[in-house]
């Protein structure tokens, strides 16, 4: 198998409301969305947004599972004044901040939002995995 992932797809529970959410964290929706589903291009990663019913029916799993998902989405950025000023963003757009910017114990900076699902996102300043000029995340070999 490649090493590489193609797709995050975060079931949701109220479609909408999460579009207009990641619209106005400034993410630009594609063309190729649909009214079931929305798909964001996020550097070499696509992004989706499904009804979180469709997405287990998908899957042929429960929907009805609740509590902590297990995982947790990360956007990482230069410097540990953009996780303050990211984590503001999140909060104005609709979000609920988890945990504000602080000193991570491994040496970083990083703080928490959640998206109107209660899915987790860290905001990280990594001194160890600096950003290439595109901004990805790049990973000592």
């Amino acid at each position: 198998m490649k090493q590489t992932i193609s797709f995050v797809t975060l079931g949701v529970a109220d479609l909408e409301r999460s579009r207009r959410f990641y619209r106005a964290l400034g993410w630009r929706e594609s063309s190729g969305s649909q009214a079931a589903v929305a798909f964001f291009q996020v550097g070499n990663i696509a992004f989706a947004l499904y009804g979180r019913a469709a997405l287990a029916a998908d899957a042929g799993v429960d929907a009805a599972g609740t509590g902590f998902p297990r995982f947790t989405l990360a956007h990482n950025v230069a410097t540990e004044a953009a996780v303050d000023s990211t984590l503001s963003e999140a909060v104005a757009a609709g979000g609920r901040l988890v945990l504000a910017g602080e000193r991570a114990p491994w040496g970083g900076f990083r703080g928490y939002f959640a998206d109107p699902d209660d899915f987790l996102w860290e905001v990280c300043f990594n001194p160890f995995f600096p950003l290439d000029a595109e901004g990805f995340v790049q990973l000592p070999e």
